[in-house]
Order: structure tokens, then C-alpha cells, then sequence
């Protein structure tokens, strides 16, 4: 079954809080804010432009297993540039489609002059996803039970 709700959706529901660090910056700078802000990603952003994006899984890959210092490497040195996004209106079935695809957890939303607007996450497409199925299934048994809309 096809969730053909649009990622605006999700993005209006659980805020657009972007978390971003810039280019520059170290990272074990970025490990900290994202364990502040309780997030595996953040945004690589300068002068309000995405450049890119980096995450715990680019921090293991490309620093703990390259036996690279996270204090001396600056971000730019191993973001995933440039960052996959989509738009608002891009639905949540096509977002999962191009994270499962590309095997990333997270893409930022971004509007037609690329101006970021948001970012979701695998976990935020599953919950979406479960819970249209969750109120589809509500619906059906109402239907069959006659059971006022």
C-alpha cells in the first residue's frame, strides 16, 4: 500500500529544526552537537547553503576505521557532498524509495531555490508510514462494521 502523503507533511508535523554545522568546524565538534542535540546527522551548511551532510556513519567509515583523528579532521574532509534532498512535495513512498536506494537514514528538505526547510530521517518515513496504514486499517474496519466515519 502506497503512502502518497508528501514529506511538507511530515516536516509541518514534527517541526523544522535544523541542526547544521559549518564546513570547518571538526569533527568532534560535530560528534558533540549531535549527541546535544540527539540527532545522527547534521546538516553542513555555510552562508545558508547546503554543502553537504555528515553522520555517525560517516564518523565510523571514514574516521574510526581510516584511523583518522575526529579532533584535527575538519567536516569538509568527510561529508557526503553534495547531500541528496527532496522537496516538500516529494512524497514519503518516494523519499523511502531513494533511501533505500542510496542506503542513507537521512535527507534534507529543501525548497526550489535550495533553501532547506527541513530534514527527516528513516525513523520519521516508518513512523509516518505505520501510522497511515494504522488509520487506513481503522477506516476498513469501521467500513465492514458500519461504524459512522
Amino acid at each position: 500500500m502506497k503512502v502518497v502523503d508528501s514529506v511538507g507533511m511530515i516536516i509541518k508535523e514534527k517541526g523544522g529544526d535544523v541542526w547544521f554545522i559549518g564546513p570547518d568546524a571538526t569533527v568532534y565538534e560535530a560528534l558533540e552537537a549531535m549527541a546535544d542535540k540527539r540527532v545522527g546527522a547534521l546538516l553542513v551548511m555555510q552562508a545558508g547553503k547546503l554543502l553537504g551532510i555528515i553522520s555517525e556513519r560517516d564518523y565510523a567509515r571514514k574516521i574510526i576505521l581510516a584511523g583518522r583523528s575526529s579532533k584535527t579532521t575538519p567536516v569538509s574532509d568527510i561529508m557526503s557532498s553534495p547531500a541528496l534532498t527532496v522537496n516538500a512535495e516529494t512524497s514519503v513512498d518516494d523519499a523511502m524509495h531513494t533511501m533505500t536506494e542510496y542506503r542513507i537514514r537521512h535527507l534534507p528538505v529543501v525548497d526550489s531555490e535550495g533553501n532547506v526547510s527541513g530534514i527527516i530521517s528513516v525513523g520519521d518515513l516508518v513512523k509516518w508510514i505505520i501510522t497511515s496504514h494504522e488509520q487506513t486499517i481503522e477506516q476498513l474496519e469501521n467500513y465492514i462494521s458500519g461504524a459512522p466515519a
